[in-house]
């Protein structure tokens, strides 16, 4: 959790497991071939210390500025959100996962960034996968893969699997 990885290589998987209320936010240059996926678990650091991506605030400048350092234009970099579940029956004000895909969105709004696809919500966890090439997708626990965005092959070969959280 709070981890962040970034790719342009064809094959390579950047994969979020577990997100409960936790967000992952993906951010994407298709003309580019080049991606990134953060695991946001808080909406804001408030100070508090720990890596960039734990906290909305912080993770979308972060992962914006990884994936502009390996290739992306920022003009035609597009966010997919995935995750922010309630996962426990508690007051309004404790739904984390709802404030978490509050604080992405509004991050990604000040830095200028379009939300191209989401899935968020609901009371279930899941996993985010970008598989550089191919697509991104989302999987419920349990569940089906859901392809939200097809990305195109005009990246160099090799392969690679990194885990963005546990």
């Amino acid at each position: 959790m709070g981890e962040l990885a970034v790719s342009s290589r064809t094959g390579d998987e950047l994969v979020a497991i577990g997100l409960g209320s936790c967000i992952g936010l993906a951010m994407i240059d298709r003309d580019a071939g080049v991606a990134g996926l953060a695991h946001v678990v808080l909406p804001e650091s408030q100070g508090k210390p720990g890596p960039a991506a734990k906290f909305a605030d912080l993770a979308v400048p972060e992962l914006l500025s990884k994936v502009v350092a390996a290739g992306a234009a920022k003009r035609r970099i597009e966010a997919i959100m995935i995750g922010g579940a309630r996962m426990f029956s508690v007051g309004a004000s404790m739904d984390i996962g709802a404030r978490n895909a509050e604080a992405v969105r509004g991050a990604l709004k000040e830095a200028g960034i379009k939300i191209k696809a989401e899935e968020t919500g609901g009371n279930r966890g899941r996993t985010a996968r970008i598989i550089m090439g191919s697509d991104i997708s989302s999987q419920l626990a349990g569940g089906e893969r859901t392809s939200l965005m097809s990305l195109g092959s005009s990246v160099t070969n090799g392969r690679a699997t990194t885990r963005v959280g546990r």
